[in-house]
């Protein structure tokens, strides 16, 4: 029986000795990261004496509509270990494309129960500690005293609240329970404690559970049960919730209860939230203002609450703009719709817009990637793309060294759509496996095939007598994208492959793709190019419907078989029951035995086509803002870009530029309901 305790800011929580020792011998990220911790307790940031109020509630506080700081903290806050100490106040500009952007915020915020430190390992956050028992056991305890954005107590019963009330009622989740809450099929035993512990059991290990509760976009397992309530049928009058579902326009009380309910998407300026930032302006909008929580958890060493920022806005620009528009000084912090092919126009613009520009490691396994739809609804093309050879046959008449040197000025690393070299489950075997550029085998194995007959103008024939030519869906009419593509268009040319562009909008584009109308799409590559044993490698097996490859096999994974469709292709059914075994087995070297099985075998099937990898991200960094990294690795998942690196602890020098604009009074919104827990 093996249990531990991981504490806030105090203890590592890696599962396994041999996870310590991979990474001990493996270079961490390069400059990236900062160094790995030791395998020991941390030194506990010790507990300031006094705490240190914003100076933007001092109004509020004055007319008793917030009570002072030491009132609305956590009896134990969380303590920010910081680069720097910084100042409280000040507005950090970003740029967006989109009102949906507004999720952004919660994945930058990164607020989680428990979250990756910045050597990507797990420890509690919002949670002040946790207990695990073979990691089938996990006992959370929240702070005592923590309290959402609007006051009220933040306890179990938001948890038993989710569990009995929204996770397994029917009407609220059709699907049935989130996959990472099933082992074997079975949910766990939950036990509510007390008011600030709770128990999730399994029979079996769940080693996805943890994680879950640590993505960009996490599993949250509990809600503002005070809030939401008064639009559930268990607790509201019917003639009252009838009345409030005819004045929305919804279909019923579920719809309703739905659309305010939305932790993620960060929609509903009414939802209480534990995030640093309260969102201030309903969507659909041109500008996204988001003020500070004033009763957020975390403060600094030397007592100030956290955020250092009292606001961030979100402008939004068209998606083609943005680069000229934070060239031109319009954004503090700005990543997102930057690529590398950028880089000119924003150094040019540095000593005018007053920032700087940072190159940081991309994260994922390639930058940009092809995915052969293995579930198109084209029979024909299905028969194709679930030939290996022809998988095999399309990446080695791909010359990434071409690609590299054209448009990434050989500083990205050239080979297929897996973990990458600073991973301590890199092998680069694996990495070139099928992805150097060959095209006189590419032939070959077309050849093999029988696709021998061709037309007047050189391009093979499919079996039903068609021109092989290969449609690509793109999302949008993405720059980088298409150059890639007029260069791999060129390559397999020499095959006898013609190679069609298909841009759209980014919802078009997935249902095309879902709906099996899609034979082939472009994206970019798997999100976490730097694993260790102990993390998920759901994104080499079928798992979601998300997966561009074979979207109808993760769909019937996803929805336990009510929809989509059974995996008939052996070797994506082998990876599909190993990571079924990793995610019940809590023995490490099992663990590594079976990442390192998928990873070759992903590698050996060419189920997706990697090009390049870690091609720079240009990170822009304005002059005022501090504690943002110089170097690091900008990756999804984990880490949520920015969010790993804790924006609530960004700070910006006093130069008197004015917050922007919001509706409504601040203190009185934002403190009006404070405490109020009741259902109605």
């Amino acid at each position: 029986m093996k249990a531990r305790r991981v504490n806030t800011g105090l203890m590592k929580t890696g599962r396994s000795n041999i996870t310590v020792a991979i990474f001990g011998i493996a270079t961490m990220i390069g400059a990236a990261l900062l160094p790995m911790a030791p395998a020991r307790a941390q030194h506990a940031v010790e507990m300031p004496t006094s705490f240190i109020d914003p100076p933007f509630f001092a109004e509020a506080e004055q007319a008793g509509k917030l009570p002072p700081v030491e009132q609305r903290l956590p009896a134990a806050p969380a303590i920010a270990e910081t680069a720097s100490l910084g100042r409280q106040g000040g507005e950090i500009r970003m740029l967006m494309a989109n009102s949906k952007d507004t999720r952004i915020l919660v994945a930058y915020s990164y607020a989680r129960l428990v979250g990756y430190d910045r050597t990507y390992r797990l420890q509690a956050d919002i949670l002040e500690s946790y207990d695990v028992l073979d990691d089938r056991v996990f006992t959370f305890h929240l702070r005592k005293g923590h309290k959402w954005s609007d006051g009220a107590p933040f306890t179990t019963e938001d948890f038993r609240y989710y569990w009995e009330d929204v996770a397994n009622n029917r009407e609220l989740s059709p699907g049935g329970l989130p996959r990472e809450m099933l082992v074997d099929g079975k949910p766990p035993k939950v036990d509510v404690i007390d008011e600030t512990t709770i128990r999730y059991s399994w029979d079996k290990p769940n080693a996805e559970f943890l994680p879950s509760l640590a993505r960009a976009a996490p599993l949250f397992i509990y809600r503002p049960s005070h809030y939401l309530k008064k639009y559930h049928i268990k607790y509201q009058k019917k003639d009252k919730l009838d009345a409030m579902v005819a004045k929305s326009g919804q279909r019923n009380w579920a719809a309703l209860h739905n659309k305010k309910d939305n932790i993620y998407k960060n929609d509903n300026p009414d939802l209480p939230t534990l995030d640093p930032w309260v969102l201030r302006v309903k969507p659909p909008a041109r500008r996204f203002v988001f003020t500070r929580n004033p009763y957020y958890y975390r403060v600094d060493s030397a007592g100030h609450q956290l955020p250092y920022a009292d606001q961030v806005v979100f402008d939004i620009a068209d998606s083609k703009l943005i680069p000229a528009k934070t060239a031109s000084g319009e954004s503090d912090l700005q990543a997102r719709y930057l690529t590398f092919a950028d880089y000119t126009i924003l150094k040019d613009g540095e000593e005018t817009g007053k920032y700087r520009v940072r190159l940081w490691d991309d994260g994922r396994g390639s930058n940009l990637a092809l995915y052969p739809n293995l579930t198109t609804a084209d029979p024909v093309w299905r028969q194709m793309m679930r030939d290996i050879r022809f998988r095999r046959a399309l990446s080695l008449a791909i010359n990434r060294h071409e690609i590299n040197q054209a448009i990434y000025f050989g500083l990205g690393q050239e080979g297929g759509n897996t973990v990458l070299a600073h991973c301590p489950l890199f092998s680069p075997e694996v990495q070139k496996m099928w992805s150097i550029y060959d095209p006189e085998q590419a032939n070959e194995l077309l050849d093999q095939m029988g696709l021998t007959q061709r037309n007047e103008e050189g391009l093979r024939l499919l079996p039903d007598g068609r021109p092989m030519q290969i449609i690509i869906d793109m999302s949008g009419d993405n720059l980088e994208e298409s150059d890639v593509l007029e260069l791999i268009a060129d390559s397999w040319k020499q095959i006898g492959i013609s190679l069609l562009m298909k841009p759209s909008q980014l919802e078009v584009f997935r249902n095309r793709i879902f709906s099996g109308q899609s034979v082939m799409s472009i994206s970019s590559g798997i999100d976490n190019g730097f694993p260790t044993p102990d993390m998920s490698p759901q994104e080499f097996a079928p798992s979601t419907q998300g997966q561009y490859m074979w979207p109808r096999w993760g769909q019937y994974i996803e929805t336990a078989g009510q929809a989509g469709e059974k995996i008939d292709l052996p070797a994506a059914r082998m990876l599909a029951e190993w990571l079924q075994e990793w995610r019940m087995t809590a023995e490490p070297t099992k663990r590594l035995n079976l990442w390192f099985s998928m990873l070759r075998l992903w590698a050996d099937e060419v189920f997706t086509i990697g090009i390049v990898a870690n091609v720079p991200q240009p990170v822009v960094v304005a002059n005022r803002l501090h504690n943002v990294p110089e170097r690091a690795i900008f990756s999804w998942d984990p880490g949520a870009h920015f969010g790993i690196f804790k924006p609530d602890t960004f700070w910006l020098e006093d130069d008197g530029r004015p917050l922007s604009a919001v509706p409504g009074n601040i203190s009185q919104d934002l403190a009006g309901d404070a405490g109020k827990t009741g259902s109605n």
